[in-house]
């Protein structure tokens, strides 16, 4: 990968990002790390946390306000996530369990907004070809229709084995300037504002040109010296772009390190975290017309990342 990097000193301002967490769980092995996670996070911006299990809709009880059995299973998942709670020695109680009935993604998005929770926190399997093919991801689906930012856990994600307060000290943001970007941005100018913060900025141009016409029968040399003058100004051009569109409106913050590099989003964001030893990465994710639909998909660039990421990512959708 071909990376142009600048830097410049930093200036540390404090901040709370995130008042109300909305963590949801399956009681999966994935869930469980993803609780992990909502729990520093949490503590991290002294939040309120809450965690919310769907059930399976049951056909035998749709006509029923309040099933006979919905009491127990309430009862029961509250025991379970306060052993999970118990078994990860955060010492942390939640601040409140919630359990619905019906579809996961409709369900969790009405409490997101009925709660007016500010963050999403989920875990999953990182299901990859035909099995995400055929079983889809509820995962992806629900970043894709979120009101607000959420943080994914995936697979290979690392996470907190104590709630600390120090907050994320390597941050990766990876933008294209569109709209998921753009709402990501004031959320990661505040976490980057933390003392112990680093921060990069990231944005990836393609392999090659999209017009695909560099000297097709000019010689070998003659169109290798057309490609590098092409990508040189378009990496000169996207870093140009980047400072600006970082600056725009920014107030008493520090100035992050930018990167600029050609290579295909997954793999470029990858390979620049994996070499800051990040430990959350940040993205937009596109709206699509069809979340559903979406989340079968299974080469989207988002699924990608989160599935071989070693840290959380936080999507915004635009």
């Amino acid at each position: 990968m071909s990376v142009a990097q600048f830097s410049t000193p930093a200036i540390p301002q404090p901040a709370e990002v995130f008042h109300h967490i909305l963590m949801t769980t399956d009681f999966s092995e994935a869930s469980q790390r993803a609780l992990a996670g909502a729990i520093a996070l949490a503590a991290q911006n002294h939040a309120h946390l809450s965690v919310v299990h769907v059930l399976h809709t049951d056909w035998r009880y749709e006509i029923l306000d309040n099933p006979p059995e919905i009491d127990l299973e309430r009862i029961d998942a509250q025991r379970r996530l306060e052993a999970a709670t118990r078994d990860m020695g955060f010492g942390r109680v939640l601040d409140s369990i919630i359990i619905r009935r019906g579809p996961v993604p409709q369900k969790v998005l009405a409490l997101a907004e009925e709660t007016g929770a500010d963050l999403l926190v989920i875990g999953t399997r990182g299901r990859a070809g035909l099995t995400k093919l055929a079983l889809g991801s509820v995962a992806e689906e629900l970043l894709r229709i979120a009101p607000c930012p959420v943080i994914t856990f995936g697979p290979n994600a690392a996470v907190a084995t104590a709630p600390i307060e120090s907050g994320f000290r390597s941050i990766l943001f990876a933008t294209d300037f569109g709209a998921g970007s753009a709402k990501a941005l004031p959320y990661v100018r505040a976490m980057a504002a933390m003392p112990s913060t680093s921060l990069a900025l990231l944005h990836m141009i393609a392999p090659m040109p999209a017009t695909a016409n560099l000297s097709a029968y000019a010689p070998a040399s003659a169109a290798a010296d057309e490609f590098q003058e092409w990508e040189g100004s378009s990496r000169a051009h996207a870093l140009e772009q980047l400072k600006q569109w970082w600056l725009h409106d920014a107030r008493l913050e520090r100035e992050p390190e930018y990167i600029v590099g050609t290579d295909f989003l997954p793999e470029g964001m990858l390979t620049v975290a994996g070499q800051r030893h990040c430990d959350l990465m940040v993205m937009g994710a596109t709206h699509a017309a069809s979340p559903r639909l979406a989340a079968h998909i299974p080469w989207s660039a988002v699924h990608e990342v989160i599935r071989h990421a070693a840290c959380p990512v936080m999507t915004c959708t635009g």
